[in-house]
């Protein structure tokens, strides 16, 4: 368990400097060693139970103390709908007077069945209050949780196949683009190479009709 204050009790993030390395709270009682890091008492403890260091040697840090208790922090009943703030300090007091606080009543404790759940005799797993008892089924519970599970399972399957079948549609698709693709290169490829032939015959042709104009100029 943590020694420290939960972070989600204050009503803006502490700063860094007020958090416990070990177990990353808020410090709570804090006190310092002599390498001068700071931690929770009760983190500290658990941490000397298993190393070699006098504890008279740790320093209670009583001002960084005060500070955090002038932290402001939501009341623990925050969720159940008192929006009261309060220093960190004065949070016991607030709780003591809070009007969403849950009181017990002795009177209806000792008639209220309701702590008295037990697990399940047939050992299926389930806790039952005394009054559930007489109506449950293990078989029947079990038999319909597993029909749930089931159809839970054949739906996800249904999807999975579906999905499935589209990337396939998709992947066939952009495979039969990619051959249409290549058949336009290579019809261009041939138009290219067609092109150029034609090209170097008409200038074959061009240079031997000037070399016999040459050459008849010359014979006259």
């Amino acid at each position: 368990m943590s020694g420290g204050y939960d972070l989600n009790l204050f009503t803006s993030p502490p700063d860094s400097n007020f958090l416990c390395s070990v177990c990353h709270g808020v410090l709570k009682r804090p006190v310092r060693l002599p390498c001068s890091h700071i931690f929770c008492k009760t983190c500290i403890h658990r941490w000397l139970a298993r190393k070699e260091v006098k504890r008279r040697k740790m320093v209670h840090v009583n001002k960084l103390r005060k500070t955090i208790g002038h932290l402001e922090v939501k009341c623990k009943n925050a969720e159940a709908g008192c929006l009261v703030r309060c220093p960190l300090a004065h949070r016991k007091g607030h709780q003591n007077s809070c009007p969403f606080e849950l009181m017990v009543c002795p009177e209806h404790q000792q008639h209220c069945q309701h702590g008295t759940q037990k697990l399940c005799p047939q050992s299926c797993g389930v806790t039952l209050d005394p009054t559930e008892c007489v109506c449950h089924n293990c078989h029947g519970e079990l038999r319909e949780a597993w029909g749930q599970r089931q159809e839970r399972s054949q739906t996800l399957v249904l999807c999975l196949l579906q999905h499935v079948r589209k990337v396939h549609r998709t992947t066939s698709l952009i495979r039969q683009q990619l051959a249409q693709l290549g058949s336009f290169l290579e019809e261009d490829a041939l138009l290219l190479g067609n092109w150029r032939e034609d090209a170097q015959v008409t200038t074959e042709g061009s240079t031997g009709a000037e070399m016999c104009g040459v050459q008849s100029q010359s014979t006259l």
